[in-house]
């Protein structure tokens, strides 16, 4: 029997739950990240499955964000057809506040 320890302050702890299926990516990690560094208590008893589930809703409000966001500044395929650094300028910037979003309203909520 194969069984796989997660460290938890100076102790070893088996996992006798197996780990929920997903990846975890930039928003997940970034709330783990956060609770790692500044919310030990809560961190401790963290599951991954909680984790993929900030996730997810994270990148669902980060797309619809976007999404809207664009349209509202009239970012579109026209405008990405007729100047396409333009465009890129336009949506890196949409996204870098969609993030700053996310990092105020899911990440940093505690």
């Amino acid at each position: 029997m194969n069984l796989i320890y997660e460290k938890c302050g100076d102790y070893l702890i088996p996992n006798l739950i197996p780990d929920p299926e997903g990846e975890l990516r930039k928003f997940g990690l970034m709330w783990k990240f956060y609770l790692e560094n500044h919310r030990r208590g809560i961190y401790a008893g963290l599951l991954k499955k909680h984790l993929l589930i900030i996730q997810e809703q994270a990148e669902e409000r980060f797309d619809l964000l976007v999404e809207q966001m664009a349209k509202q500044e009239g970012v579109t395929e026209k405008l990405k057809a007729q100047d396409q650094m333009l465009w890129v300028r336009r949506m890196n910037n949409i996204r870098a506040r969609a993030e700053e979003i996310m990092r105020e309203e899911i990440i940093y909520i505690l």
